[in-house]
Protein backbone atom coordinates (compact mmCIF):
# COMPACT_ATOMS: atom_id res chain seq x y z
CA UNK A 1 0.00 0.00 0.00
CA UNK A 2 1.41 3.35 -1.08
CA UNK A 3 1.61 6.53 0.91
CA UNK A 4 -1.47 7.99 -0.84
CA UNK A 5 -3.54 4.94 0.07
CA UNK A 6 -2.34 5.11 3.68
CA UNK A 7 -3.32 8.77 3.92
CA UNK A 8 -6.76 8.09 2.44
CA UNK A 9 -7.31 5.15 4.79
CA UNK A 10 -6.37 7.28 7.81
CA UNK A 11 -8.74 10.00 6.66
CA UNK A 12 -11.61 7.53 6.28
CA UNK A 13 -10.90 6.15 9.76
CA UNK A 14 -10.99 9.66 11.29
CA UNK A 15 -14.22 10.47 9.46
CA UNK A 16 -15.72 7.19 10.65
CA UNK A 17 -14.83 7.85 14.29
CA UNK A 18 -16.21 11.37 14.07
CA UNK A 19 -19.43 10.09 12.54
CA UNK A 20 -19.78 7.48 15.27
CA UNK A 21 -19.30 10.13 17.90
CA UNK A 22 -21.92 12.32 16.23
CA UNK A 23 -24.40 9.46 16.12
CA UNK A 24 -23.87 8.53 19.81
CA UNK A 25 -23.92 12.14 21.07
CA UNK A 26 -27.00 12.75 23.21
CA UNK A 27 -27.49 16.37 24.31
CA UNK A 28 -29.77 15.30 27.17
CA UNK A 29 -27.14 12.90 28.50
CA UNK A 30 -24.60 15.70 28.45
CA UNK A 31 -27.06 18.00 30.23
CA UNK A 32 -27.70 15.26 32.81
CA UNK A 33 -23.96 14.80 33.40
CA UNK A 34 -23.58 18.55 33.91
CA UNK A 35 -26.57 18.55 36.26
CA UNK A 36 -25.09 15.61 38.24
CA UNK A 37 -21.79 17.46 38.65
CA UNK A 38 -23.54 20.65 39.76
CA UNK A 39 -25.67 18.94 42.39
CA UNK A 40 -23.18 16.25 43.46
CA UNK A 41 -25.47 13.43 42.41
CA UNK A 42 -23.94 9.94 42.31
CA UNK A 43 -25.87 6.79 41.40
CA UNK A 44 -25.20 3.31 42.72
CA UNK A 45 -24.97 1.64 39.28
CA UNK A 46 -25.59 2.11 35.56
CA UNK A 47 -29.17 0.83 35.82
CA UNK A 48 -30.11 3.53 38.34
CA UNK A 49 -28.34 6.15 36.23
CA UNK A 50 -30.28 5.08 33.16
CA UNK A 51 -33.57 5.30 35.07
CA UNK A 52 -32.73 8.74 36.49
CA UNK A 53 -31.68 9.98 33.05
CA UNK A 54 -35.07 8.92 31.68
CA UNK A 55 -36.90 10.79 34.47
CA UNK A 56 -34.59 13.79 34.07
CA UNK A 57 -35.35 13.91 30.34
CA UNK A 58 -39.11 13.77 30.92
CA UNK A 59 -38.91 16.55 33.51
CA UNK A 60 -36.74 18.78 31.30
CA UNK A 61 -39.17 18.34 28.40
CA UNK A 62 -42.04 19.29 30.71
CA UNK A 63 -40.16 22.33 32.02
CA UNK A 64 -39.47 23.51 28.47
CA UNK A 65 -43.10 23.01 27.42
CA UNK A 66 -44.36 25.17 30.32
CA UNK A 67 -41.73 27.85 29.71
CA UNK A 68 -42.68 28.04 26.04
CA UNK A 69 -46.32 28.76 26.87
CA UNK A 70 -47.47 32.27 26.05
CA UNK A 71 -48.35 34.84 28.72
CA UNK A 72 -46.99 32.75 31.61
CA UNK A 73 -46.14 34.81 34.71
CA UNK A 74 -43.64 32.27 36.03
CA UNK A 75 -40.83 30.03 34.86
CA UNK A 76 -39.76 26.50 35.71
CA UNK A 77 -36.17 25.28 35.77
CA UNK A 78 -33.92 22.39 36.65
CA UNK A 79 -32.99 22.03 40.31
CA UNK A 80 -31.78 19.25 42.56
CA UNK A 81 -35.18 17.53 42.28
CA UNK A 82 -35.15 17.15 38.48
CA UNK A 83 -34.29 13.43 38.50
CA UNK A 84 -37.26 12.60 40.77
CA UNK A 85 -40.75 11.69 39.66
CA UNK A 86 -43.44 13.92 41.10
CA UNK A 87 -44.64 11.01 43.26
CA UNK A 88 -41.15 10.48 44.69
CA UNK A 89 -40.78 14.17 45.34
CA UNK A 90 -44.10 14.50 47.17
CA UNK A 91 -43.36 11.46 49.32
CA UNK A 92 -40.11 12.90 50.66
CA UNK A 93 -40.41 16.70 50.66
CA UNK A 94 -43.85 17.63 51.91
CA UNK A 95 -45.35 16.47 55.21
CA UNK A 96 -48.37 18.53 56.25
CA UNK A 97 -50.85 16.05 57.70
CA UNK A 98 -54.14 17.68 58.73
CA UNK A 99 -56.18 15.80 61.30
CA UNK A 100 -59.50 16.30 63.05
CA UNK A 101 -57.67 17.20 66.25
CA UNK A 102 -55.66 19.84 64.44
CA UNK A 103 -58.76 21.40 62.91
CA UNK A 104 -60.13 22.37 66.34
CA UNK A 105 -59.93 26.09 66.91
CA UNK A 106 -57.47 27.21 69.59
CA UNK A 107 -58.78 29.22 72.49
CA UNK A 108 -58.87 32.92 71.77
CA UNK A 109 -60.11 34.95 68.83
CA UNK A 110 -58.64 36.71 65.83
CA UNK A 111 -56.48 39.46 67.21
CA UNK A 112 -56.04 41.29 63.91
CA UNK A 113 -59.73 41.48 63.05
CA UNK A 114 -59.91 45.27 63.29
CA UNK A 115 -56.60 46.06 61.57
CA UNK A 116 -56.97 48.75 58.91
CA UNK A 117 -53.42 50.09 58.47
CA UNK A 118 -52.11 47.73 55.80
CA UNK A 119 -49.14 48.76 53.62
CA UNK A 120 -49.40 48.11 49.87
CA UNK A 121 -46.36 45.80 50.10
CA UNK A 122 -44.19 44.38 52.86
CA UNK A 123 -41.15 42.11 53.15
CA UNK A 124 -40.33 40.84 56.64
CA UNK A 125 -36.87 39.80 55.44
CA UNK A 126 -35.86 43.46 55.36
CA UNK A 127 -37.22 44.01 58.88
CA UNK A 128 -35.13 41.43 60.73
CA UNK A 129 -37.88 38.86 61.14
CA UNK A 130 -36.79 36.07 58.75
CA UNK A 131 -33.79 33.75 59.16
CA UNK A 132 -31.91 32.42 56.10
CA UNK A 133 -33.57 29.67 54.04
CA UNK A 134 -33.31 26.20 55.55
CA UNK A 135 -33.52 22.74 54.01
CA UNK A 136 -35.70 19.98 55.45
CA UNK A 137 -34.05 17.36 53.21
CA UNK A 138 -35.86 14.07 52.71
CA UNK A 139 -37.76 14.39 55.98
CA UNK A 140 -41.47 15.23 55.86
CA UNK A 141 -41.34 17.79 58.65
CA UNK A 142 -42.30 20.91 56.71
CA UNK A 143 -44.78 21.57 59.54
CA UNK A 144 -41.87 22.13 61.96
CA UNK A 145 -40.10 24.53 59.58
CA UNK A 146 -43.31 26.48 59.00
CA UNK A 147 -44.05 26.81 62.72
CA UNK A 148 -40.46 27.72 63.58
CA UNK A 149 -40.40 30.40 60.86
CA UNK A 150 -43.50 32.01 62.39
CA UNK A 151 -42.06 31.85 65.92
CA UNK A 152 -38.70 33.24 64.74
CA UNK A 153 -40.63 36.06 63.08
CA UNK A 154 -42.72 37.17 66.06
CA UNK A 155 -39.70 36.79 68.35
CA UNK A 156 -37.58 38.99 66.09
CA UNK A 157 -40.34 41.59 65.90
CA UNK A 158 -41.08 41.67 69.63
CA UNK A 159 -37.49 41.50 70.94
CA UNK A 160 -35.48 43.00 68.12
CA UNK A 161 -33.26 39.90 68.12
CA UNK A 162 -33.50 37.38 65.27
CA UNK A 163 -32.40 33.90 66.34
CA UNK A 164 -32.51 30.66 64.35
CA UNK A 165 -34.59 28.19 66.38
CA UNK A 166 -34.55 24.40 66.47
CA UNK A 167 -36.85 22.44 64.15
CA UNK A 168 -35.22 19.25 65.44
CA UNK A 169 -36.56 19.87 68.95
CA UNK A 170 -40.06 19.77 67.46
CA UNK A 171 -39.30 16.70 65.34
CA UNK A 172 -37.93 14.76 68.32
CA UNK A 173 -40.07 16.02 71.18
CA UNK A 174 -43.47 17.09 69.77
CA UNK A 175 -44.71 13.54 69.32
CA UNK A 176 -48.14 13.40 71.00
CA UNK A 177 -49.94 14.26 67.77
CA UNK A 178 -47.22 15.18 65.27
CA UNK A 179 -45.10 12.43 63.72
CA UNK A 180 -41.71 13.92 62.96
CA UNK A 181 -40.55 13.08 59.45
CA UNK A 182 -43.89 11.40 58.80
CA UNK A 183 -45.81 14.65 59.00
CA UNK A 184 -47.52 17.01 61.37
CA UNK A 185 -49.47 20.25 61.77
CA UNK A 186 -48.32 23.74 62.68
CA UNK A 187 -51.07 24.30 65.29
CA UNK A 188 -49.88 21.23 67.18
CA UNK A 189 -46.33 22.60 67.05
CA UNK A 190 -47.47 25.94 68.49
CA UNK A 191 -49.34 24.12 71.23
CA UNK A 192 -46.21 22.14 72.09
CA UNK A 193 -44.05 25.28 72.19
CA UNK A 194 -46.48 26.93 74.63
CA UNK A 195 -46.54 23.87 76.89
CA UNK A 196 -42.77 23.40 76.53
CA UNK A 197 -42.24 27.00 77.56
CA UNK A 198 -40.35 27.76 74.39
CA UNK A 199 -37.76 26.43 71.97
CA UNK A 200 -33.99 26.30 72.03
CA UNK A 201 -31.69 27.49 69.25
CA UNK A 202 -30.76 25.59 66.14
CA UNK A 203 -27.13 25.75 67.32
CA UNK A 204 -28.05 24.03 70.61
CA UNK A 205 -30.21 21.39 68.92
CA UNK A 206 -29.03 21.00 65.29
CA UNK A 207 -31.20 19.65 62.50
CA UNK A 208 -30.47 16.07 61.34
CA UNK A 209 -33.24 15.49 58.74
CA UNK A 210 -34.28 12.36 60.64
CA UNK A 211 -36.36 11.31 63.62
CA UNK A 212 -34.41 11.21 66.86
CA UNK A 213 -34.77 10.77 70.60
CA UNK A 214 -35.97 13.85 72.45
CA UNK A 215 -33.19 15.70 74.23
CA UNK A 216 -34.97 17.61 76.99
CA UNK A 217 -31.95 18.25 79.18
CA UNK A 218 -32.04 21.40 81.26
CA UNK A 219 -28.97 22.88 79.56
CA UNK A 220 -31.07 23.35 76.41
CA UNK A 221 -32.28 26.77 77.44
CA UNK A 222 -35.40 28.00 75.70
CA UNK A 223 -34.51 31.30 74.05
CA UNK A 224 -37.88 31.99 72.42
CA UNK A 225 -41.34 31.63 73.92
CA UNK A 226 -44.90 32.29 72.77
CA UNK A 227 -47.99 32.92 74.87
CA UNK A 228 -50.51 31.24 72.58
CA UNK A 229 -51.52 30.96 68.93
CA UNK A 230 -54.54 31.83 66.81
CA UNK A 231 -56.09 30.59 63.60
CA UNK A 232 -56.73 32.99 60.75
CA UNK A 233 -60.39 32.89 59.65
CA UNK A 234 -60.54 30.21 56.97
CA UNK A 235 -60.94 31.03 53.29
CA UNK A 236 -60.24 34.73 53.71
CA UNK A 237 -57.23 36.21 51.95
CA UNK A 238 -58.18 39.61 53.38
CA UNK A 239 -57.81 38.20 56.92
CA UNK A 240 -54.51 36.56 55.99
CA UNK A 241 -53.31 39.94 54.70
CA UNK A 242 -54.12 41.58 58.05
CA UNK A 243 -51.84 39.10 59.81
CA UNK A 244 -49.07 39.20 57.19
CA UNK A 245 -48.95 42.98 57.56
CA UNK A 246 -47.99 42.45 61.21
CA UNK A 247 -45.94 39.23 61.33
CA UNK A 248 -44.93 36.11 59.37
CA UNK A 249 -47.73 33.53 59.15
CA UNK A 250 -47.76 29.72 58.98
CA UNK A 251 -49.84 28.49 56.05
CA UNK A 252 -50.64 25.14 54.49
CA UNK A 253 -50.74 24.74 50.70
CA UNK A 254 -51.19 22.14 48.01
CA UNK A 255 -47.62 21.88 46.72
CA UNK A 256 -47.97 18.49 45.08
CA UNK A 257 -47.95 19.57 41.44
CA UNK A 258 -45.06 19.26 39.01
CA UNK A 259 -44.96 23.03 38.53
CA UNK A 260 -44.23 23.45 42.24
CA UNK A 261 -41.46 20.86 42.10
CA UNK A 262 -39.73 22.70 39.26
CA UNK A 263 -40.69 26.30 40.07
CA UNK A 264 -37.85 28.72 39.33
CA UNK A 265 -39.04 32.33 39.22
CA UNK A 266 -41.91 34.75 38.73
CA UNK A 267 -45.37 34.98 40.26
CA UNK A 268 -46.79 31.46 40.42
CA UNK A 269 -50.26 31.29 38.91
CA UNK A 270 -50.23 27.60 37.98
CA UNK A 271 -52.81 24.90 38.42
CA UNK A 272 -53.05 23.42 41.91
CA UNK A 273 -55.77 22.05 44.12
CA UNK A 274 -56.68 22.34 47.78
CA UNK A 275 -55.29 19.00 48.99
CA UNK A 276 -53.12 20.63 51.65
CA UNK A 277 -49.85 18.71 51.90
CA UNK A 278 -47.11 21.23 52.68
CA UNK A 279 -46.41 23.74 55.45
CA UNK A 280 -44.67 27.03 54.57
CA UNK A 281 -44.66 30.62 55.84
CA UNK A 282 -45.96 33.84 54.35
CA UNK A 283 -43.26 36.43 55.06
CA UNK A 284 -44.58 39.30 52.99
CA UNK A 285 -46.63 40.34 49.99
CA UNK A 286 -46.50 42.75 47.10
CA UNK A 287 -47.41 43.59 43.52
CA UNK A 288 -45.35 42.48 40.50
CA UNK A 289 -44.40 44.81 37.65
CA UNK A 290 -47.30 43.51 35.56
CA UNK A 291 -49.77 44.30 38.34
CA UNK A 292 -50.16 40.75 39.66
CA UNK A 293 -50.60 40.69 43.43
CA UNK A 294 -48.58 38.02 45.25
CA UNK A 295 -47.76 36.43 48.58
CA UNK A 296 -44.05 36.10 49.40
CA UNK A 297 -43.69 32.54 50.66
CA UNK A 298 -40.68 31.09 52.47
CA UNK A 299 -40.11 27.41 51.71
CA UNK A 300 -37.82 24.82 53.32
CA UNK A 301 -36.33 23.13 50.24
CA UNK A 302 -32.98 24.91 50.25
CA UNK A 303 -31.79 27.91 48.24
CA UNK A 304 -31.42 26.06 44.91
CA UNK A 305 -35.21 25.84 44.60
CA UNK A 306 -37.32 28.75 43.39
CA UNK A 307 -36.21 32.33 43.95
CA UNK A 308 -33.33 31.44 46.29
CA UNK A 309 -35.71 29.35 48.40
CA UNK A 310 -38.80 31.55 48.05
CA UNK A 311 -41.87 31.50 45.83
CA UNK A 312 -44.20 34.33 44.96
CA UNK A 313 -47.76 33.00 44.79
CA UNK A 314 -50.66 34.87 43.23
CA UNK A 315 -52.77 36.77 45.76
CA UNK A 316 -56.45 37.81 45.67
CA UNK A 317 -57.63 35.05 43.35
CA UNK A 318 -61.28 34.34 42.61
CA UNK A 319 -61.40 31.24 44.82
CA UNK A 320 -62.07 32.03 48.50
CA UNK A 321 -59.50 29.47 49.65
CA UNK A 322 -56.71 31.26 47.78
CA UNK A 323 -54.30 29.79 45.25
CA UNK A 324 -53.31 26.25 46.27
CA UNK A 325 -55.49 26.63 49.40
CA UNK A 326 -53.14 29.16 51.00
CA UNK A 327 -56.00 30.80 52.97
CA UNK A 328 -57.60 27.57 54.21
CA UNK A 329 -55.60 26.76 57.31
CA UNK A 330 -53.31 29.64 58.32
CA UNK A 331 -52.24 30.31 61.92
CA UNK A 332 -49.81 32.46 63.85
CA UNK A 333 -48.18 32.61 67.29
CA UNK A 334 -48.47 35.45 69.78
CA UNK A 335 -45.46 36.71 71.68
Amino acid sequence: MGSKECILLAMFMIIGVSAARTISYDPMSVKHEQWMAKHGRVYKDSAEKELRLKIFKQNVEYIESVNNAENSTYKLGTNRFTDLTNEEFKATHNGFRPSKAALKKPTGGFGYENVTDIPASLDWRSKGAVTPIKDQGQCGCCWAFSAVAAVEGITGISTGKLVSLSEQELVDCDTDEDQGCNGGVMDNAFKFIVENQGLTTEANYPYTASDGTCNNKKELSHVATISDYEDVPANSESSLLKVAANQPVSVAIDAGGSDFQHYSSGVFTGDCGTDLDHGVAVVGYGIANDGTKYWLVRNSWGTSWGEHGYIRMQRDVDAAEGLCGIAMQASYPNA
